[in-house]
């Protein structure tokens, strides 16, 4: 007497791995799981990249306005050139034996002072800096001589007194 029932008569055994990977037509619960996870997931990080202020905004909030300034030395030879740019700091820029002619065209925050400053070598020569503001002329001075040195300033308005007022005091 056999007592036992046939593998197909028992209603809950659940079909192996192997058993299930082999239909047709019927998606693995765990891997669907998965890619919804995966999905969700990335729709997430797509979202909050969107909805997150990026470090562009950031940045702009924190800078001041600006004129374009634009600094030129001429002559022949090198001379050491310090001049004054977009600096949290306030520090200047100091390019050492720059080539001329030489021309920088930087923003400089309003309410600062535009300033170039040259010094000749040991060798001597002449050489003149200029700086202008928004394309028009500020000031211009020459050096001559061993070592010397001249100095080219200009005023921008403060940033209270908007960029605008900068063309009025260019002009």
């Amino acid at each position: 007497m056999n007592h036992e029932t046939p593998k197909s008569e028992k209603p809950d055994q659940q079909p192996s791995a192997a058993q299930t990977r082999t239909r047709p037509g019927r998606p693995d619960r765990a891997g669907v799981i998965t890619a919804a996870l995966t999905l969700a997931a990335c729709g997430g990080l797509v979202l909050y990249a969107l909805l997150s202020p990026g470090g562009e905004e950031k940045e702009k909030k924190h800078t001041a306005p600006a004129a374009s300034v634009t600094y030129e030395v001429t002559g022949t030879g090198t001379a050491d050139i310090t001049y004054q740019a977009r600096s949290e700091s306030g520090k200047a820029t100091v390019v050492k034996a720059a080539t001329l002619p030489w021309r920088k065209t930087v923003p400089v925050p309003l309410g600062r002072s535009p300033v170039v400053t040259i010094v000749l070598g040991e060798r001597g020569g002449q050489a003149r800096c200029a700086v202008a503001v928004r394309g028009r002329h500020l000031q211009s001075a020459t050096a001559s001589g061993d070592f010397g040195r001249a100095t080219c300033t200009g005023v921008l308005p403060s940033a209270d007194t908007g960029p605008d007022r900068a063309d009025a005091a260019a002009g």
